[in-house]
């Protein structure tokens, strides 16, 4: 079992989906990106220019879901990359994709989570008591959730591996494949 999910929705990161995407095929994982429906959804480029305090936003890349959240089976999985962008705020109140993100917690399998992404495992209230990272402006979706919001890179708690934004794709990857490998080695 090979299989690593990547939820993607309307308004996702680029760089936050196609940065794991990548990195995990490189490793020779198997990226299921999956949505709400199986359809195209429109990616967005998130900076924030000099003297803004906040993000803005355009667009950027389409990347079509392969399959439906109602259709993934979390069994058939090694873990899961959330994406940031401002998708996770309505994915978050996906019932499937509750339930399968409270599966491979149950489960302990790894899973990763960039920026906006914590609002997804914070919906499914797994991150209670649990050390975390995630873009400042998200820290208080962390703290109501019961996580324990801290200004670092990156942060590997049990099963979780956390990181502010795309800025820290590298160490982000790199903790989570350590994980991910432990699990399913690369020859498997």
């Amino acid at each position: 079992m090979k299989t690593v999910l990547l939820p993607i929705g309307d308004a996702a990161e680029v760089l936050d989906t196609y940065y794991p995407l990548f990195r995990l095929r490189e490793e020779g994982y198997e990226v299921l990106v999956a949505g709400p429906e199986k359809r195209g959804y429109h990616l967005v480029l998130h900076e924030r220019p000099d003297g803004w305090d906040i993000t803005q936003e355009r667009p950027g890349y389409t990347l079509a879901a392969e399959v439906a959240f109602r259709d993934v089976d979390p069994d058939a999985l090694a873990g899961m990359v959330i994406t940031g962008g401002r998708a996770p705020e309505y994915l978050r109140y996906d019932s499937d994709l509750m339930r399968i993100t409270k599966s491979l917690f149950a489960a302990n399998k790894p899973v990763a989570s960039v920026c906006h992404g914590i609002e997804i495992v914070a919906a499914a209230d797994v991150i209670r008591g649990r050390e975390v990272t995630t873009a400042a402006k998200c820290r208080f979706d962390c703290e109501f959730s019961g996580g324990i919001y801290v200004n670092r890179e990156v942060v590997v708690s049990g099963n979780l591996v956390t990181c502010r934004t795309w800025h820290d794709n590298p160490a982000w990857m790199r903790e989570y494949l350590r994980l991910l490998r432990a699990v399913v080695p690369q020859s498997a």
